[in-house]
């Protein structure tokens, strides 16, 4: 307090010195005490109210800490009370051990007679539950059976409570009620049998599938019942819980896949089109079935099922288990393109799963790829090696049919105007057309693959029909009299050259952007000059023909006089 005090007097000498530096400012000290005071009387006031504050919170504080401390004396005196009467109580409550026993074997003994004559009649009623099975009444057979069972169950829970390590006399009640168990086995039987056929049975007889779902529904709501008693008695039936929901989709999802798998045909062998059979197939069933699943099952179920988003699943999750098989097997290149088309445009179609009758309840934008990128990428680097080669086979079976041509006797045929030309470019191109034709049905990236794999090949393709066309001239060059028509044709090698010219630039802008067009350029421009190369060197072969025919002529017009000449210089 001290050290505060002499702060408190040097803070106020040095306000006063501060207040006080001119003279003029001397008039102002009773101003300056008047001020000063008025500020001392507030922060004395709001002192005094902060403390007066404090002492009623701690007031009220001391208050309650002597309430709570006479709840807790009564509390005590309390807990001595019942301390007391529990142990007068003891031997009341061991004296009563005989009167406990006896409501146990009471209660045993009623439920006895609650089920006697349940008890009493169990072979005729296993004989009743059995002839309504076979004869189809699956709901009144359920009924009796859980009368079976609750009969059961009572007895055997009334075992349990009076002595539960008593294991001879539960499994004499399990004997007794043995055949029940073969009953359950038996309905259990006909519901998965309807359910196998649930999207047939659904048409003929819906009340028929409404008839097991509601034994399902009861089943799972007695499992629940008796997993609820586990939790607080620790009892529960033999065959308990039966989880008839879960084995129902599981009979479901079986369907689906028997289904799916179930719809390739014994012909794959003798029939080239197997695959697009198969596919055709399994598109009608699957869109038929959904149809069938919104339309009519959804409305045999209770909501809480989703039975139809189940079985969507359930469909999409077998289609992708069977087209990743198809994928691995040793497919043909027209058998991949099948594949892939299917997968990647037909399954999100309006043919299938983008139906509008499936709308909105199946969003093709959420449904997941049936077959892996990496599957996919596979399969496209599988498809382009076998299309290369067949691109190959192709291109040189074209050219040793043109070249057989070019040994005819006959003229070749000509175009609308009258130029000749073989059929070896539309041959070339009407090939290169469908293979573009299918690549576009697949993937954008692959029509430019297969566009450049085309002219990569047809550059090949050329350089060869060039060497060919001067092995035709040279073979010519050495027997004329052999190639009747050898004119005819090298004129038709030489427009097949401007026709290859004007079909590659017609595929270009048919399956390029113009971008895309720009890029490819320089493999246009290899091809291009090629081209060239076998117009100028057929049109030089043309002019040694001309000159060749033109030397005879001249020979024959020359040489008499060559010999005039000859004898006139001799003679002079």
């Amino acid at each position: 307090m001290e050290e505060t005090g002499r702060e408190a007097v040097a803070t106020a000498v040095q306000r006063v010195a501060g207040m006080l530096q001119r003279p003029d400012q001397l008039d102002k000290v009773e101003q300056y005490r008047r001020r000063e005071a008025r500020k001392k009387a507030s922060v004395e006031a709001r002192l005094k109210a902060a403390i007066q504050s404090q002492l009623d919170g701690v007031r009220t504080g001391l208050s309650q800490l002597h309430n709570a401390l006479n709840d807790v004396k009564d509390i005590q005196r309390s807990l001595i009370d019942v301390n007391k009467d529990w142990r007068q109580s003891i031997n009341t409550i061991e004296s009563l051990k005989d009167v406990k026993d006896a409501v146990v074997q009471h209660s045993q003994l009623a439920a006895a007679v609650e089920n006697l004559k349940n008890i009493f009649s169990v072979p005729e009623i296993v004989q009743e539950t059995q002839d309504l099975i076979d004869q189809g009444e699956l709901l009144q057979a359920h009924r009796k059976l859980m009368d079976l069972e609750c009969s059961r169950d009572d007895l055997m829970y009334e075992q349990y409570r009076m002595d539960s390590k008593n294991t001879r006399d539960m499994n004499l009640i399990d004997n007794y009620f043995g055949d029940m168990q073969k009953l359950s086995e038996e309905l259990a039987k006909q519901l998965w049998m309807v359910i196998q056929r649930s999207l047939v049975t659904v048409r003929r007889d819906p009340t028929l599938l409404v008839s097991v779902v509601r034994i399902i529904e009861r089943e799972e709501k007695i499992d629940r019942r008796m997993l609820d008693r586990k939790k607080q008695t620790g009892f529960i039936p033999p065959g308990r819980p039966k989880k008839w929901k879960e084995k129902m989709f599981n009979v479901l999802d079986r369907t689906v896949t028997t289904r799916i798998e179930g719809t390739q045909a014994d012909t794959r062998e003798s029939d080239k089109m197997w695959l697009v059979r198969h596919l055709e197939i399994i598109r009608k069933y699957v869109l038929d079935d959904l149809l069938v699943a919104k339309n009519l099952l959804d409305q045999c179920f209770p909501p809480h099922y989703e039975i139809f988003k189940r079985l969507l699943s359930m469909y999409h999750q077998a289609l992708s288990l069977r087209m990743q098989d198809l994928a691995s097997e040793d497919l043909e290149a027209n058998e991949i393109v099948s594949l892939l088309t299917w997968v990647l445009n037909t399954y999100k179609s309006i043919e299938m799963m983008g139906n509008p009758e499936l709308a909105p309840e199946v969003d093709v934008n959420t449904l997941q790829p049936l077959l892996s990128q990496e599957v996919v990428d596979e399969l496209l680097s599988t498809y382009m090696s076998t299309l290369t080669s067949n691109i190959i086979g192709w291109l040189r079976k074209a050219l040793e049919t043109d070249k057989k041509d070019w040994l005819k006797e006959n003229e070749p045929e000509a175009d609308q105007d009258g130029y000749y030309q073989t059929t070896l470019p539309a041959i070339v191109f009407q090939m290169f057309e469908q293979n573009l034709q299918v690549a576009t049905q697949i993937s954008e990236d692959l029509k430019i693959k297969v566009l450049y794999l085309c002219l990569q090949q047809m550059s090949s393709f050329l350089s060869r029909y060039k060497e060919e066309a001067n092995l035709y001239k040279e073979e010519h060059l050495r027997n004329r009299q052999y190639h009747l028509c050898y004119v005819q044709y090298m004129v038709a090698i030489i427009n097949n050259c401007q026709t290859f010219k004007e079909s590659i630039i017609s595929l270009k802008k048919k399956y390029l952007t113009p971008v895309m067009e720009e890029l490819m350029t320089s493999s246009h421009a290899c091809i291009d000059a090629v081209l060239d190369d076998v117009a100028k060197e057929g049109c030089a072969s043309l002019l040694d023909e001309v000159f060749m025919d033109l030397e005879v002529k001249f020979y024959y017009i020359w040489h008499p006089l060559f010999k005039i000449v000859e004898i006139v210089s001799v003679s002079v």
